[in-house]
């Protein structure tokens, strides 16, 4: 069964064949459910969501890839990727000028969000004034920004 109906999925198709100019690939850590309930494992209940709305996503346009990785069987690859929690989900390609992760299912508003976040990061691109450049470029050590979204 599909998440995205099928007018969404053409809309993003479209979107991203006038959009996205650039390889972009969404590198996806989850935890795979367990038909076992063990004591200390805290369940994922939107991991199954997230993967297979990403797989959808990533359907939609040849410059989008998706790589699904299980964070207890790859916790290296997690770490290099700065992740530790699931679902989450880091956006790579030629624009991304440091690390764009999401963390959680992308819906509702958070869709939207990940939806130009790949744009941006394909197109190599992003809204910052140039003094606002100048200011990051300044910067002397690594900062770690967050952003939380939620509609209320």
């Amino acid at each position: 069964m599909s998440l995205l109906t099928d007018d969404e999925t053409a809309r993003l198709r479209e979107l991203f064949e006038r959009d996205l100019s650039g390889d972009v690939t969404l590198v996806h850590f989850t935890r795979h459910a367990s038909r076992l309930a063990v004591p200390g494992e805290v369940p994922c209940a939107s991991c199954a969501d997230t993967v297979a709305v990403l797989g959808e996503l990533a359907a939609a346009s040849d410059h989008l890839s998706l790589e699904v990785h299980e964070i207890e069987a790859e916790p290296g690859l997690a770490r290099e990727h700065g992740i530790d929690k699931v679902p989450a989900t880091k956006i790579v390609g030629p624009g991304a000028r440091g690390a764009v992760r999401l963390f959680g299912l992308p819906a509702g508003y958070e869709f939207a969000t990940l939806i130009e976040d790949v744009i941006d990061v394909g197109a190599a691109r992003d809204d910052l004034s140039d003094d606002a450049h100048a200011a990051l470029d300044a910067l002397t050590r690594d900062v770690h920004l967050q952003v939380f979204v939620t509609p209320t």
